[in-house]
């Protein structure tokens, strides 16, 4: 009921209900080229892609809400425009039980992991096996935001902290992009997320357990944060975790993505001059790494507040098992892995010849704005050419 907020759909997913966007524009603009011809910036937010994870869902409603009727908040939105996909696995929401997250602090149901063809959509991003990837490709290239959130919840060791905070992997990004992230964007989102009472750690993908260290995940473009940052987008993963109570995870939730627009609004020029650094340098650098490996030579130290990890005999076993006592709280610095080194690289060819047959590579590229052209006629040409000598399968289903 809102005039500064539209609700589209788009395309279609495997539940067989199309996607929803729903967009929240001070100016009443909802057409993603006027808003960049505007000089505003697009954030861009996707939530419950585990349908069991849903405090995004609440948090981008309460959101919405709030900022429509704020008149107070939409001073932030001069520079900015929010749009997001309220529940994106559809299949897995229609899916809804009390049992597939059992150890998760509410809601009471939820949905499940898999989509509606039990597919894990957060690794399906450049593949497309789900209808509901093929529609966000094109939803996402035809908004072409410049941040981008999915919103998530964790689970693993337990810690004092509600929130947890998974960027793209820096090494990643172009390093226009990287170094605006690393120096200027992350310290003020904790800073931020602090002084409203959220205080973050980074994702704690911990070996062992969380006091003798953790890495930066790399979040790989199966990823969505992967597949944004092929785009040159600065992305995201909250991670909430599931052992502490829904409404703390839904007002942090809430409360990170309320700091990201506002730091938005106020770097909406060097978001700018990031981007296009990095949309340039995309269209000319001549080799691009294709994989990476943690580089254990480098890391950093957080200050980490957990919770002491010991052993008990499992009630169902008897063998001894892992648990991180509440009664025991500490706080410590902790190493960070956060440094990962290229593996793999390839130098650009002038273009790749595709043949005819390859329908399903064809259209992905032209999902993702990649220029594609017909041969019209036959022509000679002199080409590398891959081939595939020998592969292995998994041996076992995953």
């Amino acid at each position: 009921t809102e005039p500064q907020v539209e609700l589209q759909s788009y395309g279609t997913t495997d539940s067989g209900f199309p996607l929803h966007l729903a967009i929240l524009s001070k100016d009443k603009d909802f057409s993603p080229a006027s808003i960049r011809a505007s000089n505003k910036r697009i954030l861009f937010v996707n939530n419950a892609i585990h349908a069991g994870e849903p405090c995004g869902v609440d948090a981008t409603m309460l959101l919405f809400r709030d900022w429509a009727k704020n008149k107070q908040l939409q001073s932030y939105l001069e520079h900015v425009v929010l749009v997001a996909i309220p529940f994106y696995n559809i299949g897995g929401g229609l899916n809804r039980g009390s049992h597939s997250r059992a150890n998760q602090e509410g809601p009471h149901e939820h949905g499940f992991r898999g989509n509606a063809k039990n597919l894990d959509l957060n690794r399906d991003f450049i593949k497309c096996d789900s209808k509901n990837a093929q529609t966000f490709n094109q939803l996402y290239n035809y908004w072409q935001p410049d941040v981008f959130i999915d919103n998530h919840t964790s689970n693993g060791a337990d810690y004092q902290y509600t929130i947890t905070l998974i960027p793209t992997q820096h090494n990643k990004l172009d390093p226009n992009l990287a170094q605006y992230l690393n120096q200027e964007m992350l310290p003020r989102l904790f800073s931020d997320m602090k002084k409203n009472d959220w205080e973050m750690t980074p994702y704690v993908y911990a070996r062992t357990t969380p006091d003798e260290g953790f890495a930066g995940f790399l979040d790989l473009p199966r990823y969505s944060s992967g597949y944004a940052a092929l785009h040159n987008a600065i992305s995201f993963m909250p991670e909430t975790h599931m052992l502490k109570p829904f409404k703390g995870r839904v007002q942090s939730t809430y409360t990170f993505m309320d700091v990201m627009i506002k730091l938005m609004h106020d770097d909406f020029g060097k978001i700018k001059t990031a981007r296009n650094k990095a949309i340039e340098n995309t269209k000319t650098k001549k080799t691009f790494d294709l994989n990476w490996t943690l580089d254990f030579e480098k890391n950093d130290m957080v200050n980490f507040k957990g919770y002491t990890a010991k052993k008990k005999p499992s009630l169902i076993s008897g063998e001894p098992r892992l648990y991180y006592d509440r009664n025991e709280p500490f706080e410590k610095e902790v190493t960070h892995y956060n440094y990962y080194k290229a593996t793999a690289s390839i130098e650009k060819p002038l273009a790749y010849i595709i043949p005819q047959g390859y329908s399903k590579i064809i259209e992905r590229l032209k999902w993702n704005n990649v220029q594609v052209e017909k041969l019209e006629k036959n022509q000679t040409f002199e080409v590398e050419m891959y081939r595939i000598a020998d592969y292995k399968t998994g041996e076992n289903p995953y």
